[in-house]
C-alpha cells in the first residue's frame, strides 16, 4: 500500500433505491481496487442515514450509491453536515443534476442542445394528442429524477404514446421528443474528458434490461466518430460538467444524429463503477486500468483531506 496520510477509505454501496443491486456491484469493484492503494472498508448502506462507525476525523468516503439518497444530494448533504470529506460532486450539484429538467435548463443556458420536452405530473397527465402535437409521434418518457434507465419508455407510434401514458402513475415525468441516432457517453475525471464510448443496444433501446443484461448491448470504445465530432462531444461534456458545478468525476450521456448534431441526455454524478462499466471503458481507451482510474477519481478528495488536516492547499 502506498503512503496516503492518516485516513481510511470507506466505500458506500447498496442504498435504499431501486438501483441497490447495481450499486452493490459498483461498490465491490471499487473497494477491491481501492484496497490496493489505501486501507479500505466496504459498507452496505441499508437506510437513509450515515453509516454507523463513520468518523469524520478518520474516514474519507467514496460513494457508489445510485438513485435516491445516492445521487440526489441526500447522502452528500448528510456527509457535508457531518464534516466528512468525500469524493465526487457536492450536495448542490448532485441535487441539480439528478433533476433532468434543471440539467436541461442549465445546458441550454450554456449553449448545448436538448430535445424539445414537456414536464408533467402523473396526477395531471397531458393527453397523447396534446403531447404528439407538441413533440411529434416519437416520444421518450422518463422520470424527471432517477437513473439506471428505471421507468424509461420509448414510443414510436401514437398508440405507444397513449399506452405509456396509461402506465404512468404518480410523480414528476419528462416527455422528450425522441432523437433518432446513436447514444454515446463521455466520462470526465478531474477536468479531463475521457474518450467517447458508443452504446449499441441489440434491441435499439438502452433501457434497464439492455443496460444490465449480459450480451444485450455492444459497446464501442472508443466510438467510431470523426475526430472533430469526438472533440466536440468532449467539449460539451466539460461545459455542462462545469455549468452544473460538478467536481472530481461524472459521466455525461448524449444522442448524436446522422448529421452529427449533438443532444445532451443527462449527467450521471455517480456512474456505474464495475470494471466493465462505461466510465472505466473510456479510461481504458487512454491506457488507464481500473485501479489507476479509481485512484485518480479519489485524488481531489485526498487533496481536500490534506488541506483540512494541514490547513494548506495542495501544491
Amino acid at each position: 500500500m502506498s503512503g496516503h496520510g492518516d485516513f481510511d477509505v470507506m466505500v458506500l454501496a447498496g442504498g435504499t433505491s431501486s438501483e441497490r443491486e447495481v450499486s452493490l456491484g459498483s461498490g465491490r469493484a471499487v473497494a477491491v481496487a481501492m484496497a490496493r492503494e489505501f486501507p479500505t472498508q466496504l459498507v452496505d448502506v441499508t437506510e437513509e442515514a450515515l453509516p454507523a462507525g463513520l468518523r469524520p476525523e478518520r474516514h474519507l468516503v467514496f460513494s457508489t450509491l445510485h438513485g435516491t439518497f445516492g445521487e440526489d444530494g441526500g447522502m452528500q448533504r448528510r456527509l457535508e453536515e457531518a464534516r466528512v470529506v468525500f469524493a465526487g460532486c457536492d450536495a448542490a450539484s448532485s441535487e441539480l443534476t439528478f433533476d433532468k429538467q434543471r440539467t436541461r435548463e442549465r445546458a441550454a443556458a450554456v449553449g448545448l442542445t436538448v430535445a424539445p420536452a414537456r414536464v408533467f405530473v402523473g396526477e395531471d397527465k397531458p393527453t397523447a394528442t396534446a403531447l404528439i402535437a407538441a413533440l411529434g409521434e416519437e416520444i421518450v418518457f422518463k422520470p424527471r429524477c432517477g437513473g439506471s434507465s428505471v421507468g424509461l419508455m420509448v414510443c414510436r407510434t401514437p398508440e405507444e404514446v397513449a399506452t405509456s401514458l396509461v402506465k404512468i402513475g404518480t410523480g414528476q415525468w419528462l416527455a422528450e421528443q425522441r432523437i433518432a441516432g446513436r447514444e454515446v457517453t463521455v466520462g470526465v475525471v478531474g477536468q479531463q474528458a475521457l474518450p467517447v464510448v458508443e452504446i449499441v443496444p441489440k434491441m435499439g433501446i438502452f433501457d434497464y434490461t439492455a443496460k444490465y443484461t449480459k450480451g444485450e448491448t455492444e459497446y464501442l470504445a472508443p466510438a467510431p466518430l470523426p475526430a472533430t465530432v469526438a472533440a466536440a462531444l468532449q467539449a460539451d461534456a466539460l461545459a455542462i460538467y462545469r455549468a452544473c458545478g460538478c467536481r472530481d468525476y461524472a459521466r455525461i450521456d448524449f444522442m448524436i444524429t446522422e448529421g452529427f448534431d449533438r443532444f445532451l441526455l443527462e449527467i450521471n454524478t455517480l456512474p456505474g463503477m464495475k470494471e466493465t462499466s462505461l466510465l472505466p471503458m473510456g479510461a481504458r481507451c487512454m491506457g488507464m486500468d481500473f485501479t489507476t482510474l479509481v485512484t485518480a477519481m479519489m485524488a481531489p478528495a485526498r487533496d481536500r483531506w490534506r488541506q483540512r488536516t494541514t490547513g494548506r492547499k495542495p501544491a
